[in-house]
C-alpha cells in the first residue's frame, strides 16, 4: 500500500491529543479504497506482507552491497523503509544541486538530503521500492557516474616548521 498514507501509531498517551490534531488537519478523510484495503491485510494478507518483506530485503541487501561495492558510505542500514541514507560528501559540498546532476547526467532520480532537515546535507536518499531489474539499472548508472566523479580535496594539516 505503498504512498495511500493509512497508517497507525503507538504513542505515549501524553501525545495522543496533539497527534489527533494534526492527523485531523492533515490527514482527514482517506479514501474508502485504502481503508478496506487495510482491513484486508490486516485480517487476510499473512502470506502476502511475509512475501513483501523478503522481496523488500532482497532488494535492499543488493542496493546496499552496490553502494558499498562503489565506495559510498551508507551510515545506518535500513530496517524498517525502503529508503537508503547515503553519504556522498566526498563528492559534493551541494546535495541538492548534486541530485540534479545525478538525474540529468544518469537518468536516476535521487532525494537531496536536505530535504529532511540540515543534518542531511551531504546525503541523497535512494528508494528501492522498485523491481530488482530497475534496481540493477539504477545502482548500474550509478556505478558509472560515480566512477567518473572527482573527489573533493580534502583539508589537509597545517605545514609544521622545520
Amino acid at each position: 500500500m505503498t504512498g495511500w498514507r493509512l497508517g497507525y501509531t503507538i504513542l505515549p498517551p501524553w501525545l495522543v491529543r496533539p497527534v489527533q490534531k494534526l492527523q485531523q488537519n492533515l490527514f482527514i478523510s482517506p479514501p474508502d479504497f485504502p481503508q478496506f484495503a487495510a482491513i484486508a491485510a490486516l485480517q487476510e494478507a499473512d502470506a502476502d506482507i511475509e512475501r513483501m518483506r523478503r522481496c523488500y530485503d532482497e532488494r535492499r541487501r543488493l542496493v546496499l552491497k552496490r553502494l558499498k561495492a562503489m565506495g559510498l558510505n551508507v551510515l545506518t542500514e535500513p530496517v524498517g523503509a525502503f529508503y537508503v541514507f547515503v553519504n556522498v560528501q566526498r563528492y559534493t559540498d551541494n546535495v541538492y544541486q548534486f541530485a540534479f546532476q545525478i538525474l540529468e547526467e544518469a537518468g536516476v532520480a535521487v532525494t537531496p538530503g536536505v530535504d529532511f532537515g540540515p543534518g542531511g546535507e551531504g546525503y541523497i536518499r535512494i528508494s528501492y521500492a522498485n523491481s530488482l531489474t530497475n534496481i540493477e539499472e539504477g545502482m548500474n548508472r550509478l556505478e558509472t557516474f560515480f566512477a567518473g566523479r572527482a573527489l573533493l580535496p580534502t583539508e589537509s594539516a597545517p605545514p609544521t616548521a622545520p
